[in-house]
């Protein structure tokens, strides 16, 4: 997966009144650098650095804590309908036992939110949100339910990311069978010592991995039985970040947000087939006009000359010096190599291969639009 909440916006000194997940001392323990996230105290990187963990994910696993995130449970008669007014996901297409990515979007096209939404049963829905979001989603939810829904916040479960080529791997061997899960196949595994864990084959790094909602209670124990596994190391935020800018995912805060359309920011794929032959969901008459006359700007990636990165906030210009848009994310690939990037430029910019200019420390650096991914994902199909 934030997926999840802006990473550079969000990122503050440590105060007392931050909440913490069930691994918070186990983080400390391997010399986590804690940093405040979305409220809560996480690490941003381990003594090896970001760099080394970025690698380490790209070419064995990485376990990451994204505990921070919202986990619920909605259900009883009606909920997929209720819910698919909200968003422009197809949930009544959607098999027991696999998931999408979806939005939460607002009257006039915005996103609220991007989330993964699961179908566990006939009118049964998992859910998992951003952390920064997650009070907000899950009061907009609830408010919008009918009679006989509920909706049930699991706050006392951890959830675990395992990604990287190796990741499945080991984690089947703990729970037997999951090396045949497919992409964004979801299942209940019993795992000894730890309890009922649900398991979704996805991620928000490009690779393969798992994502494990587990018991608080035994999260950190069974945290250390992974990390034993050789082929695995920590990760932190900063990692995280490098990962999903290379995989060309956007980040809710930096890259979408209620100012940006599913149009603008290259999501249209999570408006489903079903749910354009009526856009009955809140913004899709205005996504509908949108996607009929063309965005005026459009979410672009960015290759910079030299070795310089660009970071969020750096005012794109064309050739002849014309403001044409702005970065939302942008930073060092490790796996690319270089400095990457990406943001909004007006829709008659947008073309790959265009040459601009990026303003960075009042200097006019040299860039072009390319496409994404940086680095090919390598999801499990």
């Amino acid at each position: 997966m934030s997926r999840r909440g802006g990473l550079c916006s969000e990122l503050v000194h440590l105060s007392e009144d931050l909440k913490t997940t069930p691994l918070d001392a186990l983080h400390r323990e391997l010399g986590g650098r804690m940093v405040a996230f979305a409220g809560y105290a996480m690490p941003v990187q381990y003594p090896t650095g970001i760099m080394a963990e970025h690698l380490h994910c790209r070419e064995g696993a990485g376990l990451f804590d994204v505990s921070h995130m919202g986990q619920a449970t909605l259900a009883g008669p009606g909920a997929i309908a209720a819910l698919e007014a909200l968003i422009p996901g197809d949930i009544q297409g959607l098999k027991p036992g696999r998931q999408r990515y979806s939005l939460f979007t607002t009257e006039t096209g915005g996103i609220l939110d991007d989330f993964m939404v699961a179908r566990i049963g006939a009118e049964e829905l998992f859910l998992v949100v951003n952390a920064g979001c997650k009070d907000a989603d899950f009061a907009h939810v609830a408010a919008h339910m009918p009679a006989g829904v509920s909706l049930q916040r699991h706050e006392d479960r951890a959830l675990l990311a395992l990604q990287g080529p190796k990741a499945v791997a080991v984690f089947a061997r703990f729970a037997p069978g999951a090396e045949t899960m497919a992409f964004m196949d979801v299942r209940d595994f019993e795992v000894e010592g730890v309890g009922r864990c649900r398991v979704s084959r996805s991620g928000y790094t490009g690779e393969d991995g798992v994502e494990i909602s587990i018991p608080g209670a035994t999260a950190a124990a069974f945290a250390r039985r992974i990390l034993a596994e050789p082929e695995v190391a920590p990760i932190g935020l900063g990692a995280r970040d490098s990962l999903r800018l290379e995989a060309g995912l956007p980040l809710y805060g930096n890259d979408i947000d209620t100012t940006t359309s599913p149009i603008e920011a290259g999501l249209t794929f999570a408006i489903n087939k079903r749910r354009k032959m009526d856009w009955n969901f809140a913004g899709g008459a205005v996504m509908r006009d949108q996607l009929d006359a063309g965005p005026t700007r459009k979410r672009v990636g960015i290759l910079p000359d030299g070795r310089a990165p660009a970071r969020a906030g750096t005012e794109i210009r064309d050739v002849a010096g014309e403001i044409i848009g702005t970065i939302t994310s942008g930073g060092f690939g490790p796996s690319a190599g270089g400095p990457i990037a990406m943001g909004y430029v007006r829709a008659d910019r947008a073309q790959d291969g265009t040459p601009i200019e990026l303003m960075v420390r009042g200097r006019s650096l040299p860039a072009r639009i390319v496409p994404m991914p940086f680095v090919p994902h390598r999801y499990h199909r």
